[in-house]
């Protein structure tokens, strides 16, 4: 039961984000350190059981399961849903909205720019690696396996995947999970998220399909609007976006920035829809990423090469994130604000970016031993003709 009650826990505090995420938007340093404080307190909890262990007050076998659910309240705490799949231009700042903004968000974003420390302790002294993360991820499957009815563990699961950017394993457990509870409309939107990431960031077909199961059982679930929206958007279906948008705007506070940018997206899809010229676009980051000689014989063409661009002086987090396979290399690519990860955190903001690509040999967004990567010198944030070398491996 314990386990259970963890796992409710985590699935109202992701609730509770969606509802607040205007505040969570702000919370800065002081989400990575309550990160912090969540681990501190496992490690603490942990040496506790270990130690009843020892001194006989816990049999093996009820220690085990102590430590399970133990790993799993702390898989909860570092749990972030998937980005929602990217609408041309303007149309994905309201799915990116409600889709990312949820308290540990950051967790996946430092992995992927490769500063894991902020999370998982800055002295390597009995940190919570990512390795670790992994192995209680792998623990949790092999639970499920044992008892595969257990919907909230295969949400937690996909969750888990989707956070470490393995979204092809993601569908698998938020199918299972959708199997057992086919009228959960959060699911079905977390299911058609991760289903359109898997499938090259693509809401067409089956992912709206799952989207539109969710507002049948949900009018007004905010995601499943957002992503609605995002999939007519896609086919230029402009009336049908702009509704579906203007949908959104009762579920949120009307002088928040989420509404803002809303109805900024109600109006560019309005205007289409009329057959009027969209409103022009920041002309963004664009350049070329090659692989060195010395580093083509450790490709692998179906690798992840994730490109992304941060600030050269200022927050770690990706301000653009592009995603392409390493048999693409060498490949151009285009950044710019409708790819931003946050409200607020837009290349446009900074002046001056760095332009980073690495080659992930696991496929997630956590850098590993192994991974090859490159990055730029500082360059303006609408540079043209940025080269980006890969030529070195992650130790």
């Amino acid at each position: 039961m314990t386990l259970f009650w963890a796992i409710c826990a985590a699935l109202a505090a992701l609730a509770l984000a969606l509802v607040l995420r205007p505040l969570l938007a702000r919370r800065g340093a002081a989400g990575v350190s309550r990160r912090e404080a969540n681990i501190a307190v496992y490690r603490d909890q942990r040496r506790e059981l270990d130690a009843d262990l020892a001194a006989g007050k816990f049999a093996p076998a009820e220690h085990a399961k102590a430590r399970a659910e133990l790993e799993a309240r702390l898989l909860a705490d570092v749990d972030a849903p998937t980005a929602e799949a990217r609408p041309p231009r303007g149309g994905r700042r309201s799915a990116v909205l409600v889709g990312m903004a949820v308290p540990l968000a950051a967790l996946a974003i430092y992995f992927a720019v490769g500063t894991p420390a902020a999370v998982t302790g800055r002295n390597g002294h009995d940190a919570v690696s990512a390795e670790q993360i992994e192995v209680m991820v792998q623990r949790l499957a092999a639970r499920l396996r044992e008892n595969p009815d257990d919907v909230d563990g295969w949400k937690m699961l996909g969750r888990s995947y989707a956070a470490l950017g393995r979204f092809g394993e993601a569908v698998d457990a938020y199918a299972k999970a959708a199997v057992r509870a086919p009228r959960d409309a959060p699911l079905l939107a977390d299911f058609a998220d991760a289903l359109a990431m898997a499938r090259g960031r693509s809401l067409q077909g089956e992912p709206e399909k799952l989207v539109l199961r969710a507002l049948e059982i949900e009018p007004g679930n905010l995601k499943a609007l957002a992503l609605a929206g995002t999939a007519a958007f896609e086919r230029q279906a402009f009336a049908a976006a702009a509704d579906y948008w203007q949908r959104m705007l009762p579920l949120v506070a009307p002088d928040s920035e989420d509404a803002r940018a809303i109805r900024d997206n109600v109006a560019q899809a309005s205007q289409l829809a009329g057959g009027g010229a969209a409103a022009p676009q920041a002309a963004g980051l664009r350049g070329t990423v090659r692989i060195s000689p010395q580093l083509k014989g450790k490709l692998d063409p179906e690798d992840i090469v994730f490109i992304y661009a941060r600030a050269a002086e200022g927050p770690a987090m990706p301000l653009a994130v592009q995603r392409v396979k390493a048999r693409e290399l060498p490949v151009s690519f285009a950044l710019d604000d409708a790819m931003a990860m946050a409200p607020g955190m837009t290349l446009s903001a900074h002046p001056r970016v760095v332009v980073t690509a690495r080659v992930s040999k696991s496929g997630g967004a956590t850098p590993q031993p192994g991974d090859l990567l490159g990055a730029s010198a500082p360059v303006a944030n609408d540079a043209s003709g940025v080269t980006v070398l890969i030529d070195s491996v992650v130790r």
